[in-house]
């Protein structure tokens, strides 16, 4: 029986290469895409599930580099905020199909704002209804989001590129996370066993993450619960300290991304202490770190393309303790892996 998801999985380094070079062929939707956003006013990011995820990340960079940027589900903005969107907005779209319900949705609900889409490939209905549509070019994937998940972010930093007013490059920091990536890959056994040996015998874990690092969490979150039936959360770590921390003990697995520099400090300090409560934590961690806690070094990479990379040890923990637990790894077996209905 083939192994489609590990497949997937130790798939993505060559998925960011092939994203980040894809951009070169498409400068021509690069170029319109300036002229729209010289003329927009307000930038709003959308999308469901992992590519929503990534919406996250991007609009946490725009407004590190001076750009306030909204992210809303789709599903939140077609049935409750979209008469609140106006011709001065930039909506960027992402969807991995380009046909899930609620950005097929979107194309047909009268939107008045330029649209540009991000999707693996143009051959959906989303991209044929864009101003701008970019292509991740990740390939098939069958599995539970990996390589598409990983791709978008050369598309996304290629856009802040342009909306912050500098010129888009074909790599973006795609080799480094590529690098950084292919390093965490290069003995997925043994990484996937450090994360089963984090989580021990718990039946749920808490991923908290801030900034870019939150899409991470996230992913990682939505990816246990998809491929492994894992209850997985995914909290903000600054929301983490008000309520959840009363959950601290050793009942609980916590995971802290820790690849925001400027929070780094302070997501180290949660780590800690949620520790000294009893809690299993692991950190991962995108700078050297003298700690007794279990330590997953990330790499180094930009910050928009660190979630491709910071996700992986999660991945690898779903495709672990979905073999532990007799399951065909990748396999849907109640959802589907485009969700066509709301």
């Amino acid at each position: 029986m083939d192994d489609i998801f590990l497949t997937e999985i130790l798939g993505q380094p060559a998925a960011i290469e092939r994203a980040a070079l894809s951009l070169e062929g498409q400068r021509d939707q690069l170029t319109r895409l300036d002229t729209l956003a010289t003329r927009a006013r307000h930038i709003l990011l959308t999308g469901m599930g992992a590519s929503y995820d990534a919406c996250l990340a991007a609009a946490s960079v725009l407004g590190s580099q001076g750009v306030l940027a909204g992210a809303v589900n789709t599903a939140e903005l077609v049935h409750f905020r979209l008469p609140a969107v106006r011709e001065d907005t930039l909506v960027i779209a992402v969807s991995q199909s380009g046909r899930s319900a609620e950005l097929v949705r979107l194309t047909t609900s009268g939107l008045r704002a330029p649209l540009v889409t991000i999707t693996n490939g143009l051959d959906n209905p989303l991209a044929a209804a864009a101003d701008v549509a970019l292509d991740t070019a990740a390939g098939p994937e069958l599995g539970p989001s990996t390589m598409t998940f990983a791709a978008t972010f050369p598309a996304l930093a290629a856009i802040v590129s342009v909306v912050t007013g500098s010129p888009p490059t074909a790599d973006a920091g795609s080799s480094l996370a590529s690098a950084a990536a292919r390093e965490l890959l290069a003995d997925p056994h043994t990484l996937a066993a450090l994360m089963a040996a984090w989580v021990g015998e718990r039946r749920g874990a808490v991923l908290v993450g801030r900034g870019t690092a939150r899409a991470a969490a996230d992913l990682g979150a939505l990816v246990l619960k998809e491929a492994a039936g894992f209850a997985a959360e995914c909290l903000d770590a600054a929301e983490f300290r008000h309520g959840p921390m009363e959950l601290a003990g050793p009942g609980l697995a916590v995971a802290v991304v820790a690849t925001e520099p400027a929070t780094f400090a302070l997501d180290v300090a949660l780590a800690e202490e949620v520790a000294a409560h009893g809690a299993a934590v692991l950190l991962l961690a995108s700078e050297p770190v003298t700690s007794d806690l279990m330590v997953v070094p990330v790499g180094r990479t930009d910050r928009l393309l660190m979630p491709g990379v910071a996700a992986i040890p999660f991945q690898l923990l779903a495709w672990r303790l979905a073999v532990a637990g007799g399951r065909d790894p990748g396999r849907f077996t109640v959802g589907t892996k485009v969700t066509t209905r709301e």
